[in-house]
């Protein structure tokens, strides 16, 4: 899949919220995206496929770690590799500004999610005991040396 990735701007909004809504069962707030677009560390990518929002990643860049925030695909673009572009790029980005570990939580019950990020090179390394506010669930902590990591 051809898709263009470049950091969102406002007007990408609704087709981020869509997305979200689609893919999220407790899904971000439109301020919640605002917040990301404003904030220093945040960055918050869009993935366009003939011109439409069709995924996006929103991680923040602290000192030298990139916290993964979001991640979503559209329903009708899943296992097309746009997940795995964006994190890659978020990676390989984080990698050039100094960054040495990369983080995330992620639902237990996310099992594809979860392949993906092991695939990707992420290894468990705790728990979020009711992290999720939504369902309680809890919270398998992921991070990703840099170092080893060929982004």
């Amino acid at each position: 899949m051809r898709a263009r990735i470049v950091p969102a701007r406002e007007e990408d909004l609704p087709g981020l919220l869509e997305i979200e809504r689609l893919s999220h069962p407790n899904p971000w707030s439109k301020a919640a995206f605002l917040g990301e677009l404003s904030h220093k560390s945040a960055r918050l990518w869009v993935a366009k496929v003939a011109g439409l929002p069709r995924g996006f990643i929103s991680f923040w860049l602290v000192l030298d770690e990139i916290h993964i925030l979001n991640l979503a695909v559209h329903p009708q673009v899943r296992r097309q590799g746009l997940a795995t572009s964006l994190i890659t790029l978020a990676l390989k980005y984080g990698r050039r500004q100094g960054a040495h570990l990369a983080w995330l939580e992620v639902r237990p019950s996310n099992k594809a999610a979860i392949r993906l990020y092991q695939k990707l090179g992420f290894v468990a390394t705790g728990r979020r005991p009711g992290y999720y506010q939504d369902t309680g669930e809890d919270a398998i902590i992921m991070k990703l040396s840099l170092r080893d990591h060929e982004a």
